[in-house]
């Protein structure tokens, strides 16, 4: 028991944090509902230092007309691009660098990042925040929880309904309704 050294505050949020994921991949794996307050949680304590925007906000924002829209940025993969994203919506590449994210957009530009559940998109929005863009938010739930909302979505400027599932474990997110079908494995 000497050898037991007392736990720091940083380290105990790293093992809650870590034990949140655990839970989260354990309710995946069961095949029983996520759930959404916990993933929420656990991403803002790991991307604490990004702003978050719910759907319901952005969908507010985006309908008011007096009020500048954002630029959309789509943190996904092409494949999943292709599926389905929302309207306006710049594709960037999960990897890509803060300059390849912003695109030539200036530091103040107002920014919304979304992925599958707010990940990838917290990665691309941290790179933003750090090399200097002010106005940056990450999508609290992505776009799982705007298409589960029944929020517009389009496929080639025609509206869709189906999202990419990213894996069959995270499409478990989505509701029968709007989650495409993976290609079969080769």
């Amino acid at each position: 028991m000497d050898n037991l050294r007392p736990l720091r505050a940083g380290n105990f949020r790293v093992v809650v944090g870590l034990a949140a994921l655990a839970v989260i991949a354990f309710a995946l794996a069961g095949c029983r509902p996520l759930d959404w307050f916990l993933l929420k949680r656990t991403l803002r304590g790991k991307f604490h230092d990004v702003d978050w925007i719910t759907t319901p906000q952005l969908a507010e924002w985006l309908a008011d007309k007096q009020r500048p829209a954002p630029v959309l940025l789509d943190v996904r993969t092409l494949v999943e691009w292709n599926v389905s994203h929302l309207a306006n919506a710049r594709r960037v590449d999960p990897e890509a660098s803060a300059q390849e994210a912003a695109g030539g957009l200036p530091k103040d530009a107002l920014i919304v990042a979304y992925c599958s559940v707010g990940y990838r998109s917290g990665v691309v929005a941290r790179r933003l925040r750090a090399a200097g863009f002010t106005q940056v938010q990450d999508l609290e739930g992505s776009i799982f929880q705007w298409a589960n909302e029944g929020r517009p979505l389009v496929h080639d400027g025609q509206p869709a309904r189906k999202v990419h599932p990213y894996s069959a474990t995270w499409g478990k997110l989505l509701r029968d309704d709007v989650r495409a079908p993976l290609p079969a494995s080769r």
